[in-house]
C-alpha cells in the first residue's frame, strides 16, 4: 500500500467515524434492525435449504419471532408492572427495616456509629409519593411534555420491524455486494477475518442472548419457589446483566439476599437464595454456555464493561448497542495482528 493510499484510508476511516458520531441518534433503529436481521438470517437460510423461497422464508421467520416476542411482552410486562408496584408500595417498610434493624446490625459488626444515618425524611417523601401517586404522575407529566420524544419512540417502534424485514430479505445480497467491493489483493485475509468475526458475533448475539433469557427464567423460577415477592424483577435483572461473566450472579445474589432478609427477616431463606444462584451458575457453566455459545469468544469481562461504558459515553444508546459487536471484531483483528507479529521476522530476529 502506497503512502497516498494509506492517507486516503485513514481519511476515510476518520470521516466515517465523525459521520457515525453525528448520525448516532438516527442510526439507532437501523442498528437494532440490523442486529435482528443478523440473528434471524441462519433460520432463513435453513428454510431456504428446505426449498422455501427467500421471501417466504423471511416472512415465516419474521412472523414467528414477532409472535413469540408479542406473547412474551403480553405475559412479562403485566407481571413486571405488578412487581415494580409492589416494590414501590413496600419501599417505606424496607426503609423502616433498614433504619431499625439493618443499620444497627451493620454498626454492631463493623463497630461504627450509624446514628447519623436518619432515613425519616426519605421515608416521609416516599410515603407521600406512594399515597398521592406522585411518581406515576411525574412520569406521565414528563411523557406528555416530551411529545416529540414520544413520537420519535413510536416512529422507531414502527421503523425497526419494517427495516429488519427488508434487511433480512436482502441480507445475502448485501453481504455479496460488500464482498465484491473488497480489493482482490486482500480478499483472502478479509474473508478470513469476516468469518472469525461472524463466529464471535454469533456467539454474542445469538448464543449469549439465549443464555441471558434462560438464566433470567431459571433465577426467577428459583426465587419464586423460595417465596420471594420480587422474584421476577430480580431474576430478570440478574439474567439481563449476565452478559458480563459473574456480574449477573453477583448482582442477583446481592439484591435477592437483601430482599429475602427484608421480607422474611430470617437467615434460612438466604441459604435457599444462594442455592438458586449456585444452581444457575452450574447450569450456565456446564450446559448453557457450552451448548449455545460454544468455545471461549475471547472477550475479557473487563473489556466487556469498558466497551459498554465507552460506547455509551461516545455515542449514547447507539454506542451501547454497538459496543459489544465492535469489541468482538476488534478482538478478532487483534488476535490476527498478534499472530502475524509472532510469525514475523521482527519477533523471531535474535539479538546479535
Amino acid at each position: 500500500m502506497t503512502d497516498s493510499q494509506k492517507w486516503f484510508t485513514l481519511a476515510g476511516i476518520s470521516a466515517g467515524g465523525v459521520l457515525l458520531y453525528l448520525l448516532a441518534p438516527v442510526l439507532t433503529p437501523f442498528l437494532v434492525a440490523a442486529v435482528l436481521a443478523y440473528i434471524g438470517d441462519p433460520l432463513v437460510d435453513r428454510l431456504e435449504a428446505r426449498r422455501f423461497s427467500r421471501t417466504l422464508a423471511v416472512t415465516t421467520v419474521f412472523l414467528t419471532l414477532s409472535l413469540v416476542a408479542l406473547v412474551l411482552l403480553l405475559i412479562l410486562v403485566p407481571m413486571l408492572e405488578r412487581q415494580v408496584t409492589l416494590l414501590i408500595n413496600k419501599l417505606p417498610l424496607y426503609l423502616d427495616w433498614l433504619q431499625n434493624k439493618g443499620l444497627p446490625a451493620v454498626s454492631a459488626v463493623l463497630g461504627i456509629e450509624a446514628s447519623g444515618f436518619d432515613l425519616a425524611e426519605l421515608k416521609r417523601l416516599v410515603r407521600e409519593q406512594v399515597q398521592s401517586g406522585g411518581a406515576v404522575k411525574g412520569a406521565l407529566g414528563i411523557i406528555s411534555r416530551s411529545g416529540m420524544t414520544l413520537l420519535a419512540w413510536l416512529a422507531n417502534m414502527v421503523l425497526i420491524p419494517v427495516v429488519a424485514f427488508y434487511m433480512l430479505r436482502d441480507w445475502d445480497i448485501m453481504v455479496e455486494r460488500i464482498h465484491e467491493l473488497v480489493p482482490r489483493r486482500v480478499e483472502a485475509t478479509v474473508v478470513r477475518l469476516a468469518r472469525a468475526s461472524d463466529e464471535v458475533l454469533g456467539a454474542f448475539l445469538r448464543g449469549q442472548l439465549t443464555v441471558m433469557l434462560a438464566l433470567g427464567t431459571i433465577y426467577s423460577l428459583g426465587l419464586w419457589l423460595v417465596g420471594l415477592e420480587l422474584a421476577l424483577l430480580i431474576g430478570m435483572l440478574a439474567g439481563l446483566v449476565s452478559f458480563v461473566p459473574y456480574l449477573g450472579f453477583i448482582v442477583g445474589i446481592l439484591t435477592a439476599g437483601i430482599a429475602a432478609v427484608m421480607q422474611f427477616q430470617e437467615v434460612l431463606p438466604l441459604i435457599s437464595v444462594v442455592a438458586v444462584f449456585l444452581v444457575g451458575q452450574a447450569v450456565e457453566g456446564m450446559l448453557l454456555t457450552p451448548l449455545l455459545v460454544g468455545e471461549k469468544i475471547g472477550l475479557h469481562p473487563v473489556a466487556v464493561i469498558f466497551a459498554v461504558l465507552a460506547g455509551g459515553q461516545l455515542f449514547g444508546f447507539f454506542g451501547v448497542l454497538l459496543a459489544l459487536p465492535v469489541a468482538a471484531v476488534v478482538m478478532v483483528v487483534l488476535r490476527y495482528t498478534h499472530e502475524r507479529y509472532v510469525g514475523s521476522s521482527l519477533y523471531a530476529e535474535e539479538q546479535s
